[in-house]
């Protein structure tokens, strides 16, 4: 990277606190790569990192179509950021179609990279415009650089022996190539990436290196383009970092978990956005003795989950909304065996298919009580991608501890999402004993619901001489197991098994707040909406007002000072993705009242959206 003076001596570098980028385009446009490298690139320039990846919903969509954008915003900062971003700074657009849907998410002044080749007359029809917005005036409030990417991208590959169509591929990396000179970006870690992805295929890498490069290079000799600009390093605690996704830092938290109580790792599942990375990662780490199923539907990757648990392995499966409206079922059967395990539900718009590649944080009611009969499960939810590590290890304990399924929730924002992760030692992860009966400890017959006094009964491996049992969804004989239909016995299994879940408030953490302990008003919050509200909360008392912020991770039970916190404060605001869920919840359980942000757009929240509700409320 240039000194200061160096940069200086060339075009002039502004310093800037922070700036948010959006590459968008086709599908095919490479765009999630785009904005990966870049995000990877500020990464390791030292800043704060988080980022917002959009898919379109629709795997084929017409190319040139708004259906087929797709879309990667990174926001990068000098300062610790918890969101990827209200409004945009810079807007790579590839086509008119990739315009016209994320123009409106542009600061007023801020900067438009358009490939011009992507405005032509065909192209304008399908994005729905009857004049060239590039010519017509319309983007007067906005600094637009037209740049023609496809030709000087086949200029810079031209005697490669590229076809046209490979040549145009190579377009992103001109697009990477010009903003990482706008930003200050290094080369190098992309550069990296190319030989290491595309080494055996020199003629590839080559062509995308000189895409690269060439765009860069016109950054620097571009006289429409004045200004560089440059974000410094973020103060980060001291550590080894990574750029984390939320489902890869799920991934690898069940391996930390399955390490740290001495298991072998089973995930059975069926794949579904957004949740099928998870199955992904896994299936990469036969090293740690992971063992991963493909099953042919949700329905059976649960049961095989159940198998693994029952035969005394780590078990877990991961999915969304749909796959657990079919695993409720079998989901009964986890509750009533008592058997440990991990249900990973990664939320996306519903319902049925609904928005497969968008947000929304609708299956709370489907994680407390999408079961038949009284089925209570724990309910844990990670906060960011990489909460998403931790929370895996902790849904863990408490499923050895309480011999009981933990239904993790996570949603797509979260799920493909990303932001430096500070690897942790691996001496300060939490040991997960685990105690399996043994024959010689045995005096006597074994029973298999002989509990605790936290309620917890045996767990079992099949096979053990001497602990001979029966499980199964039939309703059992407290302590022996037997199959009971005795109307007492059942009404006292079903009571039990309650009094163990609620029980677990005894053994989690009390809740916290962020800011003033009583007030006017408490910003209640739980999933992936974190970011934005922590934000808005921390610029409101900035303002003078007296706001806190409570954000749950323990979605049943509840910690158990949690009413404490709702009568400390005049009014509670709760934003979430869906039409009140968590709100309902609270209202029922702790008679208190609560005001709702909602929003089922298949969109996060801004920042603003719940700053405005903040203004009105306080």
């Amino acid at each position: 990277m240039a000194t200061k003076a160096e940069r200086l001596a060339g075009k002039p570098v502004q310093f800037i606190e922070e700036a948010t980028v959006r590459f968008c385009g086709d599908s095919g446009d490479g765009m999630q790569l785009a904005g990966t490298q870049f995000t990877t690139t500020s990464a390791l320039a030292g800043n704060d990192v988080a980022t917002f990846p959009d898919f379109p919903a629709e795997i084929r969509a017409p190319s040139g179509t708004k259906a087929g954008v797709s879309g990667f915003q990174i926001h990068f900062s000098s300062r610790d950021i918890f969101t990827p971003g209200d409004k945009v700074d810079a807007l790579v657009a590839m086509n008119a179609a990739a315009l016209a849907s994320n123009l409106a998410d542009l600061r007023g002044g801020g900067i438009v990279i358009a490939n011009e080749s992507g405005f032509d007359q065909k192209n304008l029809e399908k994005a729905g415009y009857d004049t060239n917005p590039l010519e017509d005036g319309s983007l007067d409030a906005y600094r637009v650089y037209p740049v023609d990417m496809s030709r000087l991208t086949r200029e810079a590959v031209r005697d490669l022996g590229l076809t046209t169509k490979q040549a145009d591929r190579c377009r992103n990396f001109f697009a990477m190539g010009l903003v990482y000179w706008l930003y200050d970006r290094s080369l190098e870690p992309t550069l990296n990436h190319i030989e290491l992805q595309f080494g055996r295929h020199p003629e590839i890498a080559q062509a995308n290196t000189r895409a690269l490069k060439a765009g860069y290079h016109y950054g620097e000799t571009i006289e429409a383009i004045t200004t560089q600009y440059h974000v410094e390093k973020a103060n980060l605690q001291a550590g080894t970092y990574r750029n984390i996704m939320g489902n890869t830092a799920l991934a690898l938290g069940l391996i930390a978990a399955a390490q740290r109580s001495g298991k072998r790792l089973f995930l059975g599942a069926y794949p579904i956005t957004p949740a099928s990375d998870i199955l992904h990662e896994l299936s990469r780490h036969k090293n740690f003795g992971v063992l991963t199923f493909q099953a042919e539907d949700e329905i059976a990757a649960l049961a095989a989950t159940i198998g693994a648990a029952y035969g005394g392995e780590m078990a877990a499966t991961a999915t969304s909304g749909p796959g657990i409206a079919l695993m409720s079922e079998a989901l009964g059967l986890a509750v009533i065996t008592e058997l440990p395990m991990l249900i990973i539900d990664v939320q996306r718009g519903g319902p049925s298919t609904g928005l497969p590649t968008k947000v929304e944080q609708a299956d709370l009611f489907q994680a407390v009580f999408g079961r038949n009969g009284e089925c209570p499960i724990p309910v844990l939810a990670a906060k960011s991608p990489s909460d998403c590590f931790n929370i895996a290890i902790e849904a863990w304990r408490i499923a050895v501890n309480y011999m009981t399924p933990v239904l993790i929730l996570s949603d797509s924002y979260i799920a493909n999402g990303s932001e430096p992760w500070r690897i942790p030692e691996v001496d300060s992860l939490p040991k997960i004993a685990i105690e399996h009966p043994l024959p010689e400890d045995q005096s006597g017959p074994f029973f298999p619901y002989q509990r605790n006094e936290r309620l917890v009964r045996p767990w079992a491996i099949p096979g053990t001489p001497g602990l001979m049992h029966r499980i199964g969804s039939l309703e059992k004989q407290d302590i022996v197991g037997s199959v009971s239909y005795d109307p007492a016995n059942h009404q006292f299994m079903v009571e039990t098994r309650a009094k163990k879940i609620a029980g677990i408030v005894d053994d989690i953490p009390l809740q916290e707040v962020d800011g003033p302990e009583q007030g006017k008003l408490l910003v209640l919050s739980w999933g992936g909406v974190y970011g934005e509200c922590i934000t808005a909360v921390r610029a409101a008392r900035t303002a003078g007002k007296s706001v806190a912020h409570c954000h749950l991770r323990y979605l049943n039970p509840f910690p158990k000072n949690l009413e404490e916190i709702l009568q400390s404060y005049d009014c509670i605001l709760i934003p979430e993705l869906n039409l009140g869920q968590l709100r309902m919840i609270i209202r029922g359980t702790y008679l208190c009242d609560a005001v709702g942000l909602n929003k089922v757009q298949g969109k996060p929240f801004t920042i603003a959206e719940i700053q405005n509700k903040i203004e009105e409320l306080v």
